[in-house]
């Protein structure tokens, strides 16, 4: 790290903090002051032990890592300004030449050359990321901005990866014959050739950075938390890690129900019973009464839309119901599209094979009829017609689903009747507000019946389980 990057290292580390926890990852004064005595402690003269060094500090778990290593990358950068400033690159004053990067990186990921490779990915982005020109200042420094999508597209560094193995071989084939399949297999190296895609964007964004403001770019260009991504935008490896985060989220919503529990039991005051004990004391309510409840768990029924985006969204909330069941007397889950058939059973017996319960539910259960689309009415009206024995004074009922019905009629009245029958019933709706009664959505019509709350991510699906369940 040079000099110059040394200079104002306690505001980097503030604003380090500060752009952390605009992504949610909870930061108090005590942390940051252990970070800065880490890094008195550790010096500037190593990155990567900075690196770490802050992560030890800042970070309560692995999880964080994904946001905290590119905010890392902005604040703490490995260099400013193009290439040169980064040891110089080769290309340097003969103009940039594609064809001879693409040679270098062969060599650098079959050595696995981190080094250089970040050096690569300086000069691709320097190379062919830049778009527009800012007048009058000319050259590769004059460009408005930088793309990683375009650097990547114009290198296909995923061509290479017949290139980097053949050269492997050959090199293994003159030493030791047979060594590479033991030593090194084809996913390693599209392994290397994913990081190396990873420091282009983390490239991009310091080039960025460094034109609009890091502070601006840290907030709005690095991918939040698995727990703060949309349910109806979330990819595979979200929805996985999503899958893989229900256990340890559930232990924690069941000690906070817990917690409730045993407040709730005490009871509330009984204002009457108070009063009249307060005679004796002249009208001061010296010994509050209690009004006792009377220990019962409630009963947790779940209606699911599992249909295309929104299955996302209601797969993962009925692993988390059912990792909670031991909080309810019972607990029943009914899955529809246009149809709808009970899966209570299905998500028992899945808990080992959490990935797979969409499908099961398709396959093993009859939720759709004659055709494919998600149809509210209908699923409501079978719902109350076939189920209604599910649904008691007693139970809570949470409909899972985007309420838009594909134009068909919402069937009111028999939201009306499992409301009528039920303790209490709450609609979740993965859509942003501002969306819901708008082109199919239903939304506002089922909310003039029932609660009806946003929830987008996990976040949001933890705050209002704890708020909203039964106690």
């Amino acid at each position: 790290m040079t000099a110059a990057s040394a200079a104002g290292v306690p505001e980097r580390l503030t604003a380090l903090v500060q752009a952390l926890r605009s992504h949610g990852i909870r930061i108090g004064t005590g942390e940051t002051v252990d970070a800065g005595q880490a890094l008195e402690a550790l010096g500037l003269a190593d990155r990567e032990r900075v690196r770490e060094g802050l992560a030890a500090a800042l970070l309560h778990s692995e999880g964080q890592r994904p946001v905290f290593d590119p905010v890392f990358e902005l604040y703490f950068p490995r260099g400013i300004g193009a290439p040169d400033a980064l040891g110089g690159s080769s290309d340097s004053g003969r103009g940039f030449d594609r064809d001879d990067l693409r040679d270098r990186l062969v060599a650098a990921l079959a050595a696995d050359d981190q080094a250089l490779l970040a050096q690569l990915a300086a000069e691709a982005v320097d190379g062919m990321g830049g778009y527009g020109t800012r007048p009058g200042s000319g050259g590769t420094g004059g460009s408005d901005g930088w793309s990683s999508h375009q650097t990547l597209s114009r290198l296909r560094p995923e061509t290479l990866l017949a290139r980097v193995l053949a050269g492997i071989r050959q090199g293994s084939a003159e030493s030791a014959e047979g060594e590479f399949t033991d030593r090194l297999t084809a996913d390693e190296i599209r392994r290397r050739i994913e990081n190396f895609r990873a420091l282009v964007g983390t490239e991009a964004r310091r080039r960025v950075a460094e034109r609009r403001g890091t502070d601006e770019i840290a907030r709005r260009a690095i991918a939040p938390t698995a727990d703060r991504v949309d349910f109806l935008v979330a990819g595979r490896a979200q929805l996985d890690e999503l899958r893989r985060s229900v256990q340890p989220l559930a232990r924690k919503l069941a000690t906070r129900l817990a917690a409730r529990r045993r407040r709730a039991a005490r009871g509330r005051i009984d204002l009457r019973r108070t009063l009249r004990g307060s005679l004796s004391t002249g009208g001061i309510p010296m010994r509050p009464v209690l009004r006792r409840r009377r220990p019962a768990r409630p009963e947790l029924v779940l209606l699911c839309d599992v249909s295309g985006s929104v299955a996302g969204f209601a797969n993962f909330t009925m692993l988390l119901v059912q990792a909670l069941h031991d909080q309810f007397s019972k607990v029943r889950v009914f899955a529809f599209v246009n149809r709808v058939d009970e899966v209570t059973d299905l998500i028992a017996r899945g808990t080992a094979d959490p990935e797979g319960l969409g499908s099961r539910i398709i396959s093993g259960a009859a939720v759709t009829g004659y055709h494919g689309s998600s149809d509210y009415g209908s699923a409501l009206g079978e719902f109350a017609e076939r189920y209604a024995d599910a649904v008691t004074s007693r139970s809570t009922v949470f409909l899972l689903g985007d309420a838009r019905t594909n134009m068909s009629d919402p069937n009111v009245p028999a939201l009306r009747a499992v409301a009528a029958r039920a303790r209490q019933v709450y609609w979740l709706n993965p859509e942003r507000r501002a969306q819901w009664q708008t082109g199919d959505s239903a939304a506002g019509t089922y909310a003039e019946l029932v609660e009806m709350y946003e929830c987008r991510n996990v976040r949001q699906l933890s705050a209002l389980i704890t708020r909203l369940l039964p106690v």
